[in-house]
């Protein structure tokens, strides 16, 4: 049987949106070359020594567009540290409508919401092809024993999902439309940022919807409030390629200081490639 039938084969009987990850084949971890170590998990663990490294972090995997890397009710085995891609994490309501809770970026560690009952709340999705380093969690508690801060740098991950999440909350509680994409769009660029890239020019690898969702928004809501920033020259979009021509704008609406003029601003088509 030929490769291609049996790929053909496996997508007919199991969903894309819950394909299992691929195995890339063993590597030594080499956590000093990554541009996004910084912010990841091994930070705790003396970058020199392989055997560490190796002791804590298994063969890549390779997740495809749209594959669940896990899914809601799973346990808790492996934590997962993002090396390239992205991935969006949601809550499926008791009528199974989704609810987007987060977008991750490289250098992000995703599975830490397992720990607390050691089953996973949410479905995480590739929103591109992908790549993570997967950290079995006993083996991570084990080596955290040894070495102290390698626990300090898992808490600090936590705290900082913990920030990200009140931020969230308050934004949902307190800012209209424009304000909550302003605030979207600056928590990117720093984000970005953070990893060595552009703070005003990147590419949106979510939907429109997803965004929507997030925001707490109606997706019609959303094109609108786009319009509304591209008419004050604050953002240029175009699909999913985003262009900050105002920064300082841009972070000034985040705060409630600006005012949008919604008169004369024509409705968007809410479309995305």
């Amino acid at each position: 049987m030929s490769g291609q039938l049996k790929v053909t084969l496996l997508d007919q009987s199991v969903s894309s949106r819950v394909a299992n990850p691929i195995h890339l084949k063993p590597l030594v971890p080499l956590c000093r070359e990554c541009r996004v170590s910084g912010l990841c998990l091994p930070t705790g663990l003396p970058i020199h020594d392989n055997s560490c490294l190796g002791a804590l972090i298994g063969p890549r995997m390779r997740v495809r567009k749209g594959a669940a890397l896990f899914n809601a009710n799973d346990s808790l085995t492996t934590l997962y540290a993002v090396r390239c891609g992205s991935f969006k994490t949601s809550l499926n309501s008791a009528e199974g409508q989704g609810v987007v809770i987060n977008f991750w970026m490289p250098g992000d560690v995703l599975g830490l919401d397992a720990i607390a009952t050691e089953h996973h709340v949410c479905d995480a999705i590739a929103l591109e092809d992908s790549e993570v380093c997967p950290v079995p969690y006993r083996r991570l508690q084990a080596l955290a024993r040894d070495f102290p801060v390698l626990q300090q740098s898992l808490n600090r991950l936590m705290s900082r999902e913990i920030v990200r999440e009140h931020e969230r909350v308050l934004m949902l509680c307190n800012l209209t439309a424009e304000q909550r994409l302003a605030s979207f769009l600056v928590g990117l660029s720093r984000r970005f940022v953070n990893r060595g890239y552009s703070a005003h020019g990147f590419m949106l690898r979510m939907s429109r919807e997803d965004m929507a969702s997030y925001l707490g928004l109606r997706l019609e809501t959303v094109c609108r409030a786009v319009a509304r920033l591209r008419a004050l020259g604050i953002v240029s979009l175009h699909g999913r390629l985003v262009e900050i021509l105002d920064m300082p704008a841009l972070m000034t609406l985040e705060q409630g200081g600006v005012e949008c003029d919604h008169k004369g601003v024509p409705e968007a088509p809410c479309s995305t490639p």
